[in-house]
């Protein structure tokens, strides 16, 4: 049974400032991923790779079709069930850090298993692992990582979305804009994350990551509404 199961999806979007003008983005979507697979999303700018990556997380809502994730159908769940799936199972590492102002560095790394009742001990202690590896210099550790430079920012954000272990991952640039030590770190967490069974779903704009990283490749394109002539 696949991780992530998604079948018939079809999303448009609403341009209320537009007179109401709907935008078709993608229709019949269909694509699984198992457990301890990489699937890379595909396509240019535009084809819909990061709606559909929100339709998975439960960010954007399906026009039709399913989104199962771990028996949980996202285009049906309720608001607490999607909460519930992504405080458990499933993890979404963005291009940008959305973290509340004031907040210590590693109380936003700790978060995610702070939330799933993880002692304090071990919480702080597995996301100081983390900051380490990411070279995040322990002195910014007490200070919030909204002062800090983008390339700092983009660290912390993988530090948190691989602090739990998720059974499904989600995948938005991560190596985006990295220099060639914390690039290979990034890739080292993916390929861990794989070998205990993780689902993951990525963009990936980096070639060579790609290359090395994901069993395959589906290209959102594909998934274009058909235009009438």
């Amino acid at each position: 049974m696949a991780m992530i199961d998604i079948s018939g999806v079809s999303k448009s979007f609403t341009l209320h400032n537009q007179g109401g003008a709907v935008i078709g983005v993608m229709e019949n979507a269909s694509l699984s991923v198992a457990a301890g697979e990489c699937v890379a999303l595909a396509g240019a700018s535009g084809a819909g790779k990061s709606t559909l990556m929100r339709m998975i997380y439960g960010n954007y809502l399906a026009g039709t079709g399913r989104i199962v994730v771990d028996g949980v159908d996202l285009v049906q769940a309720e608001p607490r069930e999607i909460l519930a799936l992504r405080r458990e199972t499933l993890g979404y590492v963005s291009q940008f850090l959305r973290v509340v102002p004031r907040v210590p560095t590693l109380q936003v790394v700790a978060e995610p298993l702070l939330a799933l009742g993880v002692s304090a001990d071990v919480a702080v202690a597995r996301a100081a692992e983390l900051l380490t590896r990411l070279r995040i210099p322990e002195a910014l550790w007490s200070l919030s990582p909204t002062t800090f430079s983008g390339g700092e920012q983009q660290r912390v954000n993988i530090a948190r979305g691989f602090v739990h272990d998720y059974p499904a991952l989600l995948l938005d640039e991560p190596t985006a804009s990295l220099d060639v030590k914390n690039r290979a770190t990034v890739l080292a967490l993916i390929r861990e994350a794989r070998s205990r069974g993780a689902a993951i779903v990525g963009i990936f704009h980096d070639a060579a990551a790609r290359a090395e990283l994901c069993d395959r490749e589906i290209d959102v394109s594909a998934f274009a509404p058909q235009r009438a002539a």
